[in-house]
Formats: C-alpha cells, structure tokens, sequence
C-alpha cells in the first residue's frame, strides 16, 4: 500500500488550540450602554478605579461619558493592554468623551479604610462630570449612593465599554502620579512599580521606611514603621492585664458608749 505522504496529519494540540481559542476574554462593549440609549436613558458614564492594592500613592477613580458616534477604537479593560496602547487610548478618550477624575489620598486611605475610600473617589468621579448622567455602570460588586441610577457589574472593565474606558483614564492618571512621586521620593522604584508590594518595594522599605505616601495600616509598612520610627507606634494595652491595687490600712476608732 502507498501512503500520500502529501496528506498532513492532524495536529496533536489542535483541540487545545480550540479550546485556547473559545476560551479567550471577549473585548469589553457598548451593548450595555446601547440597550439604555434605545430606552431614551442618556447620558450614560462607566466608572472605576485604579490602586486599591499598593502599599502607597492614592486611590485615583475615573468616570467617563463616551460619545457614541466618536468612540475611540481598542478600548478594552486597561490590564489587557501594554503601556503604550493606555496612553495612545487615553489621550483619544480625553479628546472624545467626558470625562472626570477623583483622587482619595493616602491620609484618607488610613482614616476611612481602602474600600470605603475608593467608594467615596468614585462617587466624586461621577458627580465631576460635566453633565450629570443618568445611568452610571461602576466596575465590582458595590453600587455608588450617586443620585442616578447606579449599577453594579463585576468584572466590568472587561466587559462595559465606558467602564474599561474609565479603567484607562484612572490608571494613566495614576502611574503618572507615581512617576511624579518618584522624583521626590528617590530609591523606592516608584516609577517602575507603581506603589505596588513587589520584592524590590518591600526592600526599599526595609531599608529606608516608609514615606508620607505609605498606606500606614497595610501591614509592610506597619512593620517598616515600627521599626524605623518606632515612637509612632502606640503600645497595644494587654485586655487581660492584672492591675495592682494598693492596699492602704487605717485606722478606726469606735466609741463603744455611743451604742449605750
């Protein structure tokens, strides 16, 4: 029998690369924002913030009204793309669309707590918008006390396009801030790793402690502290501790006729 050695064999892999294939993230869309505009409801802003997890620099939020006939082509949820593809968008989104930004500090990070202060930067973020929307789609699984309708969409930079534009614009804002941070700064690596808890941050601030930009309460820079500037940490007071009190015997005199 004569084989065709012409004929090329199946490839082994070929249902793996299938699967890698189906199994790929879909861009983020403006169906969502669509489905309202032929309901009548516009303007319509997505929202979402970037550094909630660094151990310093703010939590910068961003909400974004897209023009539907001038929306810039690529946008998809901003860890998706390079660095350079976020600027080029970012300036697009800027020149095409409303938009605004909001910044919670470091200080306020410590004083509210990192959920509740991205909450309050993104509720700002939308109500700096020049126009007031009336649908806002805000990225994770906690709605905006915003005085529209506000929806909550887990994973939204992936999947709503105003919010993955909203994703660029806050994380732009943010890594130029942290560049800027870096000159004043120097040594931490602030304009390489964003603030963020990597090897090379966290034996910076072995070695030199912590800035007036660390998230106090996040627990490298409480240990970093500690240790650097040890007269900022109050003494936690043990609950179950004994207090000595003192005795003090006196004396009493009885006037035993007084009974009488």
């Amino acid at each position: 029998m004569i084989r065709d050695k012409s004929a090329k064999k199946p490839a082994k892999d070929a249902p793996e690369k299938d699967v890698a294939r189906k199994a790929a993230p879909a861009k983020a869309s403006f169906r969502r924002e669509r489905a309202l505009i032929k309901r009548g409801v516009w303007p319509i802003a997505g929202c979402d913030e970037a550094g909630r997890g660094p151990l310093a620099g703010p939590v910068v939020a961003a909400a974004v009204i897209l023009d539907p006939d001038r929306i810039p082509r690529g946008i998809d949820d901003s860890k998706r793309l390079t660095a350079e593809e976020r600027e080029k968008l970012f300036d697009k989104i800027c020149a095409t669309a409303q938009v605004s930004v909001a910044i919670a500090s470091p200080a306020r990070i410590d004083r509210d707590n990192i959920l509740r202060a991205s909450l309050w930067a993104l509720k700002r973020a939308v109500l700096a918008l020049p126009e007031a929307p009336r649908h806002v789609f805000v990225d994770g699984r906690d709605r905006l006390d915003t005085p529209c309708d506000c929806e909550a969409v887990i994973g939204g930079d992936g999947i709503v396009l105003s919010i993955a534009a909203a994703s660029i614009v806050a994380k732009v804002t943010r890594d130029r801030l942290m560049c800027a941070l870096a000159q004043d700064c120097p040594g931490y690596g602030f304009e390489q790793h964003k603030g963020y808890g990597v090897p090379e941050h966290l034996d910076a601030l072995n070695r030199l402690g912590p800035t007036i930009h660390h998230r106090s309460f996040f627990a490298p820079v409480a240990a970093a502290r500690a240790k650097h500037m040890p007269w900022t940490v109050e003494p936690v007071r043990d609950l179950f501790e004994v207090a000595e009190v003192e005795v003090v015997e006196t004396a009493v005199e009885i006037d035993v006729s007084a009974g009488l």
